[in-house]
This record gives C-alpha cells, sequence and structure tokens, in this order.
C-alpha cells in the first residue's frame, strides 16, 4: 500500500523539479507558508538548510505523505 501511495505522489507531482522550493511545497500540499516552515523545523519533512535557505528534495515531500 505504501508503495502505492509514493507511485501516486511521483505522478502527482511529475511537475516539480526534483527539489522543489517552500513555495513550491505550500502548493504542493496545499498549506500555508508558516505551516510548511514548522514541518521544515520540525523535521517532518526532512531538507537541507543552506544559509538561510532549504533544499527539499521533492522525494522528501512524498515520505511526508506516505507517513500520514
Amino acid at each position: 500500500m505504501k508503495g502505492d501511495t509514493l507511485k501516486n505522489t511521483t505522478e502527482l507531482f511529475a511537475e516539480y523539479c526534483d527539489v522543489v522550493s517552500v513555495d513550491d511545497v505550500t502548493k504542493m500540499l496545499k498549506l500555508s507558508k508558516v505551516t510548511v516552515y514548522k514541518l521544515l523545523k520540525s523535521g517532518k519533512i526532512r531538507t537541507i538548510k543552506v544559509g538561510k535557505r532549504y533544499i527539499i528534495p521533492k522525494r522528501c515531500v512524498s515520505e511526508f505523505l506516505e507517513s500520514c
């Protein structure tokens, strides 16, 4: 079942690059920026922070959805 979810999110997010921005994640998950930042800071969505900028692998957004 979880593999199917990951496959479905891969298809759903096909239009996005492999690395996405906070703005992209807000569109992908239909959440506010504040909520996305909370998810990033809490580690619920894995990310790489470079300076003040978040680098978010699209795969990590899919994994977050799979874990819900």
